[in-house]
This record gives structure tokens, sequence and C-alpha cells, in this order.
């Protein structure tokens, strides 16, 4: 579990986030969701330890990690797992070597144990057969899939995904949202999404945490968002006409008499 107390961060006199607070649970996919320069990418690089605070805490597991040496954070981060928006594949090695890489640096495991290991993640994300394939091979689905693998081989705690489904089609989002909440439940894992696609919202948000300005606009299920009273949050959920629509729809069958 990540706890968020109080959290603020301030730029050159201007406030990005202003007193955050939030519980992020294990065993569940937690969203961060709100527009451009809302703060949400902000608030993950503060939880993983990117950026300090300007105040507030954040505790994992009860203990807070403000102010914490790079070394203690270092020690933390073995413990996390990293989806990047771009993927962030080494072009130069192949869907192997990449996932390999963590291990190599952090596991003290043989090299076999690393090897078996790391054949494991690319088999739970269905990419057995491209362990010899380079990044500039594979599809931008392919490449995001190889990237959670390499994110799983240390077993981690926790795992923060930055726009996972950034640049893919629909079909491919969805493939890669059921993976997250898959891989969330499997290892019990606590899982932070920051992401502005209402269809991941939709499909995984067990916690949902709105921002705008910086500020905690809203918080609940994805039960709850289609339901919401609160009108920052209706703009940016019901941007899209085909949200509009279901939600034009659920109230038609309300309204009936049948």
């Amino acid at each position: 579990m990540i706890e968020v107390r109080n959290l603020t961060k301030e730029f050159e006199g201007r406030l990005v986030l202003t007193n955050i607070n939030a519980t992020f649970e294990k065993g569940r996919v937690n969203m961060i969701i709100g527009k451009s320069g809302s703060g949400k990418t902000v608030m993950l690089k503060c939880l993983i330890g990117l950026v300090q605070p300007t105040s507030g805490d954040i505790l994992f597991r009860n203990k807070n990690i403000i102010g914490w040496s790079t070394g203690k954070m270092n020690k933390l981060r073995r413990y996390m797992g990293m989806l990047f928006q771009g993927s962030a594949l080494f072009d130069s090695k192949t869907v192997l070597e990449n996932v390999l890489f963590p291990l190599e640096m952090f596991s003290d495991q043989t090299k076999k144990e690393r090897q078996v290991r790391a054949e494991f993640c690319l088999d739970r994300v269905n990419l057995s057969h491209a362990l010899d394939l380079y990044p500039s091979e594979i599809s931008g689905g392919m490449m995001k899939r190889v990237a959670i693998a390499r994110a799983i081989a240390l077993n981690p705690t926790y795992l923060f995904c930055d726009e996972p489904n950034s640049g893919l089609d629909p079909q491919t989002s969805h493939l890669i949202d059921e993976l997250i909440e898959d891989i969330t439940i499997e290892y019990n894992m606590t899982t932070i999404v920051v992401s502005h696609d209402m269809n991941s919202v939709l499909n995984i948000g067990d916690y949902v945490l709105f921002l705008s300005e910086g500020v905690k606009e809203w918080e609940g299920s994805k039960h709850e968002v289609m339901n919401t009273t609160n009108d920052k949050l209706n703009d940016f959920v019901f941007a899209s006409n085909l949200f509009k629509k279901i939600k034009e729809a659920e109230e038609q069958i309300g309204n009936s008499d049948i």
C-alpha cells in the first residue's frame, strides 16, 4: 500500500500539486487521471522519488520516504516495476536481453536462473515466440508487452505505468489493460496507472483519482465515474461523444417504464 498525505509540489512559485491525499491499495489497479497539465505525471514522479515534493508525506507500507537518501531510494526501487509511455526498450538488445537487463543489474540469481525468469515473464505476456527479435522487428503492442515483462522480472511489490496505452489501437489497448489487471491480481501488487484514456478507466479502474489543475477533484471507482455529479470530472469524462451517448442511453433505460 502507498499512502499520500497533503502532497504539495511547487515549481518556481507555481503550485503544481496542492494538498493531495490518497491511498493506493495493493491487489487493485489505482488510476490517476486528468487533462494534460493537471499534475498527474508530476505526482507519479514524486511517488517514485524522481521529484521531491515541496511538502507532504509519501508512505510505502507506513514508511515515509520523504528525505530519503539516493542509496535508500535505490533499494526501494528494487521493489518497483516501471512501464514507461514509450516502452523505453533498448534498440540494440533483443526482446529477451531487454527483459534480462534488470535481472543482471539487481538480481543475485545465477545466469541460468535469470534466463529462466526472463523466459517465464515473456511467456506470461505471450511472447515466447519473440525472444530473439529486436524492438524494430515487433509491433507497438508487442513492445508494450515486452516492457511489462521487464517490469515484472524482479517480481516487484509496486508497479507504476505512465500512459501504457499511448499510441496503441483500441483492441491492443484493451489487451494491455487486461494484462495489467491480471498481473496486478496475480502478484498482489500495488499498481498505479497514469492515464487520460477513459476506456482504460472504465475497464480496470478499481480506484480512480481525478486531478484538475493540481487539486484532487474526485476519487472513486470505475463504477461510480459515469454517475458522478462533479462538473469538472463530467467535462473530462464526457468530452467524447461516445461516452455522452452511453450516459444518455443509461438515463433513458433508467427512466423507462419497462
